[in-house]
């Protein structure tokens, strides 16, 4: 069956119920959305962070986690990443919450599916033996890690598909070293004017905080590239912009990758990124805002002015609209007010169709998914309907 591609009233209260099977290939519905399910959300504040909170929040029924299954059987995605959900083992992990959460129906919503799952290792929390934030100690973990994390996959992230994922041919650039990327600028200390890594950290540190991934999804006879990440944010550092730097690059990657730059290498040594008319949809909490006072436009430009991808239409939300007053608020995706939740497609093969953010309004029914941090996530999930042509 098709679906009703009307979007004039789902921005806010998403009254459609959609089949729970994958519709015909001339709609698919692609998501992004920072669900908040990393450890430290369920870690009390003078505690340690420890891998298994999310496995103990996961047993616990916890309501924020029916929050955020809840959200997503509203808009019922064939294709979502979910950002900060901890790598942790298969099994009671993402499997445990598709069948315990979004197998099961929520607040007298129907259930759903994704038989089709990908995760893999990130660099968050992976441990180096280097004082990585200068702040004279080496910890192993957090600001000395490969990525900001409390433990070796801390603020990962989960892909699950309607559709059957080609799994032969995914690529990750997990390991792509920073230093690696053509003309890269090096953080500079302003107190000392040098060089922020010396050369042995800069020779190891990669660029991808958490990693980015090229998930192939087959839509029918057709192949729909997934590129998947969550670039670190620009901020919690000092006058040297090195997380700044950072996310820039990590955009840029995602740019190199699209455009196919022959420098990059991914993690099985195949160069490269996409083939010319490829298919593909970027996906993630990009980190980096177009617009407002958290702007970075040499960093969105890189992408939201690209020939080959299609930024001209933006999810909005009439729950943001009402609650600030900035013209652009309706765009925004995280109730820290910015635009930081991407669904953007190619030029080729795709044509967006509608979209929109799941941001109620107050007086919606609804507003309790989102009520707070608490509720859910300090994000709201993005998506875009798409024709495959």
């Amino acid at each position: 069956m098709k679906r009703n591609l009307s979007i004039t009233a789902i921005s806010s209260v998403l009254f459609a119920v959609f089949s729970s099977s994958p519709v015909l290939a001339e709609s698919l519905r692609v998501a992004t959305f920072n669900v908040s399910m990393d450890a430290t959300n369920y870690t009390a504040k003078n505690q340690q962070v420890k891998s298994d909170a999310l496995v103990n929040a996961l047993r616990s029924n916890h309501q924020q986690i029916k929050n955020i299954a809840e959200i997503i059987q509203r808009v019922r995605p064939d294709v979502v990443l979910l950002n900060e959900f901890d790598y942790i083992p298969k099994e009671q992990g993402i499997e445990y919450f598709k069948s315990h959460y979004l197998n099961v129906g929520q607040n007298n919503q129907a259930a759903i599916d994704y038989p089709y799952v990908y995760i893999a290792p990130v660099n968050t929390g992976l441990a180096t033996e280097f004082d990585l934030d200068n702040n004279g100690k080496k910890t192993g973990v957090m600001g000395d890690a490969q990525g900001f994390g409390f433990f070796e996959g801390h603020y990962a992230m989960a892909f699950l598909s309607r559709y059957p994922i080609d799994f032969d041919n995914i690529r990750t650039l997990q390991t792509f070293k920073h230093k690696d990327l053509p003309n890269v600028q090096m953080p500079v200390d302003p107190k000392t004017n040098t060089n922020w890594y010396n050369d042995e950290e800069w020779n190891t540190l990669r660029l991808s905080s958490k990693s980015f991934w090229d998930i192939p999804v087959k839509v029918n006879d057709k192949v729909v590239h997934m590129l998947a990440s969550h670039p670190t944010p620009p901020v919690f550092d000092g006058e040297e912009d090195r997380n700044g730097i950072r996310n820039h690059d990590e955009i840029r990657l995602i740019a190199d990758y699209v455009n196919n730059e022959s420098y990059l290498y991914d993690d099985n040594g195949k160069k490269g990124g996409l083939a010319a008319k490829s298919r593909f949809v970027i996906l993630g909490d990009l980190n980096a805002a177009p617009e407002g006072d958290k702007k970075r436009t040499n960093t969105t430009d890189q992408i939201l002015k690209s020939p080959l991808i299609n930024a001209g239409f933006i999810p909005t939300s009439e729950g943001a609209k009402e609650q600030y007053p900035q013209a652009y608020a309706k765009n925004y995706t995280a109730n820290w007010q910015a635009r930081v939740d991407y669904v953007l497609p190619s030029n080729y093969g795709l044509t967006i169709k509608g979209g929109g953010v799941f941001w109620p309004k107050k007086q919606s029914e609804l507003y309790r998914l989102i009520k707070d941090r608490n509720a859910s996530s300090d994000h709201r999930l993005v998506w875009l309907d798409l024709t495959i042509e």
